[in-house]
């Protein structure tokens, strides 16, 4: 893990602008009419209907996705009683983790207030403000009944993160080493070290869960919490025990299955963990340095199953994996409480998770190839993507079924389809192409089936249903590598092109290609070899009807493959050029930008090929094109060099394409801002359109504006190369690529395959 300075720290919190949140305008604010409808007047007409039914302020106002984090700084983190001015970094962080993780709007406030009474007066006097309220940093045993008043007093879930955060996401984690060490949870013998609000609502889940409460022993700093002590809080009173013979941690944990430490950090010796039961389940929280280290741990006992609180170990107890979600959940069904049954849904939602894939996203995050059940991932990572879907909705499922929902979901996979597309997971232009592609699932061959992310790319693409894919490459190698990946090979077929039962193939396909390629110079021989090569082979099974469509580009450079694409499929004969584009998804809309990656200086010709190719893609993507021809210049301001090319081929593309919208050369700026284009070039054929196009003057300038904008659009989503011009659906793809990227290009190929076929039928 990397070690945080103090310099770092507060170089962080205090570099550009302050702080680490900020509110931004939802509508529009650019002109007069839309000030006079953000307020006054039009704004009292959402006032009077609020007045009317006060449920509709989930309807006009940002009520329904927003959550007070708030906090009187009295037990912030590690810190203890510092006040809520000085805590408040802490809670601009949790509104930064429910922003990033859920997409749920944050107001973090810090009363200062330590009076529990006015304290709850005050939250109750601002919770109309709110959807939610997230109390965080208050210490005990005022936060338990600050707690209970409000969700009493309030008709908004209310919920002390302190406590049920960690409650849920350990009881997830116990619930599943539990499975682990072949243990039943009303069996274990349960000792929890410390008795603070975590504690207190951990041990209470688990209970709600199936624990037996003489099963289970708490401490304190003074020891085990026996029942002939006196001036016990009502909370360590319910967990006292009537047992005489345990009073130190380690008279307490012998024998015992499970540990929860919640206190501080060297109190659990090795010794105290050999004393416990086989497969011990130790879950050391403390933060930053826990019970016991997890070296010392598996040290003394290499059947432990471990948790802690930190990131730089296996199974991180981490209340983010929770906290947002159940807040989603909760928010979207306008839900009146946060109560017990949709808290254990969230456990049992958590848990599950564990057990199924693990998506490539974590994989690459934690640099490793797969995560399986087992001692060491028993909790789902906090970047898995699928945390959103699967705790929300079980949540959100909860809130209804035990009556605090106040607006019920109907459509259950349209509810997940809005969770991704809201947090950028997908995009709606992507779900079209996994279904479109879904209704006729081609045959396609994924050239290097040897590398990772190509044959996860296959495995998904057919998990999706989008295509039956052709994998080349040494069979027994790429098994090996499924079976190391935990990937099942299952309705794929592998293609080994140099086996010895190939070679009938290999002649037909070169015997073609030497056919084809004759009065090029091509021969038998040649071509023959050549069908020892990925590429090759690849291209040529959809050339003949073998296949549908090809995806390659991982480790092939791209020059060699253009090569080869034109000598065996070639370039659709309406054509002399051929190019590919790039789908920028992005929240200000859809941009389609060309050519990316073939045509390193095009001429006139080319640039009028690229933007025929361009509005067709367009089209076939469903979308009216408008495109920018793009140059360093605007409309002739430079007469020599590059600007001309492009110039000319607008010229050629507005007499031979009347009804089309395109112009240029224009430069970037220009075309992006349709008011200050329309003011400057008001002549343009683009006036009063907003552009969805961009074709760039070379491939420099293309290749660096996409990946600029990927780069600084980090929650948008990009799709491609997106191959133009070729006789037969062959797609590129790059050494970058993630396998998201890879399946997302294999259902363009498909839909690609589908609509060459309907063409064919047609002629």
């Amino acid at each position: 893990m990397v070690k945080i300075t103090k310099e770092a720290a507060l170089l962080y919190h205090s570099q550009g602008k302050p702080g680490k949140i900020e509110v931004v305008p939802t509508k529009p604010y650019s002109t007069q009419t839309d000030l006079s409808l953000a307020y006054s007047p039009g704004v009292a007409e959402p006032c009077l209907e609020i007045e009317k039914n006060p449920h509709d302020a989930y309807k006009y106002t940002a009520k329904g996705n927003l959550v007070a984090v708030i906090s009187n700084g009295t037990a912030v983190l590690g810190l203890g009683d510092i006040g809520a001015l000085s805590g408040k970094p802490v809670m601009e962080g949790k509104g930064l983790l429910f922003k990033i993780y859920a997409g749920i709007d944050v107001f973090d406030i810090e009363v200062n207030e330590k009076d529990p009474e006015r304290f709850i007066q005050a939250v109750k006097a601002i919770a109309p403000t709110f959807g939610g309220i997230n109390l965080e940093d208050i210490k005990a045993p005022e936060c338990f009944e600050i707690e209970r008043r409000l969700k009493e007093e309030l008709d908004i879930p209310v919920m002390h993160d302190d406590q049920h955060g960690t409650a849920i996401i350990s009881a997830a984690g116990l619930l599943n080493a539990l499975e682990v060490a072949g243990k039943k949870i009303d069996e274990v013998k349960i000792v929890v070290n410390g008795a603070g609000a975590s504690a207190v609502s951990c041990t209470k889940l688990y209970i709600s869960l199936g624990a037996r409460l003489e099963n289970i022993l708490m401490l304190d700093s003074k020891g085990v919490i026996t029942s002939d002590r006196e001036n016990l809080t009502e909370q360590k009173r319910y967990f006292a025990t009537d047992r005489r013979d345990v009073h130190t941690l380690a008279e307490a944990i012998q024998g015992a299955d499970v540990f929860l430490g919640l206190s501080k950090g060297n109190v659990l010796t090795q010794d105290m963990v050999r004393s416990m039961a086989p497969h011990p389940i130790v879950f050391a929280l403390a933060n930053p340095t826990p019970e016991i280290s997890y070296e010392d741990a598996m040290a003394a006992r290499p059947d432990v199953l471990m948790s802690t609180g930190r990131s730089d170990y296996p199974n991180q107890i981490n209340n983010v994996i929770g906290f947002p979600y159940i807040f989603r959940g909760a928010l979207d069904t306008h839900a009146s409480a946060i109560n017990e049954e949709m808290k254990i849904a969230a456990v049992r939602a958590i848990a599950g998770l564990a057990k199924q894939p693990v998506p490539d996203v974590v994989n690459e995050a934690y640099h490793v190839n797969n995560f399986t059940f087992g001692p060491d991932y028993f909790i789902p990572k906090p970047v898995d993507p699928r945390l959103l879907t699967e705790v929300s909705c079980a949540v959100a499922r909860a809130a209804m079924e035990s009556g605090v929902a106040r607006t019920n979901i109907e459509d259950w996979d349209a509810y997940r389809l809005q969770l991704r597309e809201r947090m950028g997971y997908e995009s709606k232009l992507t779900r079209q192409l996994y279904d479109i592609a879904r209704r006729e699932p081609q045959r396609v061959v994924f050239a290097e089936g040897a590398h990772p992310n190509m044959l996860k790319a296959a495995v998904e693409a057919r998990a999706e249903g989008i295509c039956y894919p052709i994998i080349l490459g040494n069979d027994e190698a790429i098994t090996k590598m499924a079976k190391e990946l935990d990937l099942s090979l299952e309705g794929i077929e592998i293609v080994n092109l140099r086996h010895p039962d190939e070679a009938p193939r290999r002649e037909r396909y070169a015997r073609i290609l030497a056919e084809k390629r004759a009065r090029e110079g091509a021969t038998y021989e040649e071509a023959n070899d050549k069908m020892f090569e990925r590429n090759y082979f690849g291209m040529m099974m959809v050339e003949t009807g073998d296949a549908d469509a090809f995806i390659t580009g991982l480790y092939t450079k791209y020059s060699n493959t253009i090569k080869v694409a034109k000598e065996v499929i070639g370039i659709r004969p309406e054509y002399k050029h051929f190019g590919t584009m790039h789908i920028l998804n992005s929240k200000k809309g859809t941009y389609f930008l060309a050519d990316t990656l073939i045509n390193r200086h095009p001429d006139t010709d080319t640039l009028i090929d690229v933007a025929r190719l361009a509005e067709n893609t367009v089209r076939f993507f469903n979308h009216t094109p408008v495109i920018a021809m793009l140059s360093y210049s605007n409309f002739g301001a430079d007469t020599e060099g590059s600007p001309v090319k492009v110039h000319d081929a607008v010229d050629y593309m507005q007499q031979h394409y009347p009804d089309l919208a395109i112009d240029g050369e224009m430069q970037v700026n220009f075309a992006m801002n349709r008011e200050m284009r329309d003011k400057k070039y008001p002549f343009t054929r683009l006036f009063g359109k907003d552009v969805n196009t961009l074709v760039f003057p070379n491939l420099s300038s293309a290749n660096s504006g996409y990946k600029l904008l990927q780069a600084t659009n980090t929650d948008a989503e990009l799709i491609g190369p997106i191959q133009m011009g070729l006789n037969k659906p062959i797609h590129f793809t790059d050494f970058e690529s993630s396998v998201r990227d890879i399946v997302n290009i294999t259902a363009v190929a498909v839909i690609d395959a589908i609509v060459d076929k309907k063409k064919a039928a047609a002629q």
